[in-house]
């Protein structure tokens, strides 16, 4: 078992920046594929940025020049850097783990991010 848990959610202006944090229950990076997905009301969870067992990532494009994903293998955490937010870009924010080779994932508890003035 894994657990993952988000913090660093909350109100900011447009413009303005968050980190997120997903701190994993153990070491878990070089054998699980991780990511952010975000949810807003009314519509699809969806990827937002991704990171590797290599460290290779990946951001949907909406983020991309804007949102930075990272890892600290010492302290099994995950991070999110939102940097120029947007009203858009308020979702409930989700940490995933998903297990190499294997068909199965762990999901965080969601942190809320709310972009508005």
């Amino acid at each position: 078992q894994v657990q993952l848990v988000e913090s660093g959610g909350g109100l900011v202006q447009p413009g303005g920046s968050l980190r997120l944090s997903c701190a994993a229950s153990r070491s878990i990076f070089s054998i699980y594929n991780m990511g952010w997905y975000r949810q807003a009301p009314g519509k699809q969870r969806e990827l937002v940025a991704g990171i590797s067992t290599v460290a290779s990532t990946n951001y949907v494009d909406s983020v991309k020049g804007r949102f930075t994903i990272s890892r600290d293998i010492a302290k099994n955490t995950m991070y999110l850097q939102m940097n120029s937010l947007k009203p858009e870009d308020t979702a409930v924010y989700y940490c995933n783990a998903r297990r190499v080779l294997l068909n199965f994932e762990y999901w965080g508890q969601g942190t809320q991010v709310t972009v508005s003035s």
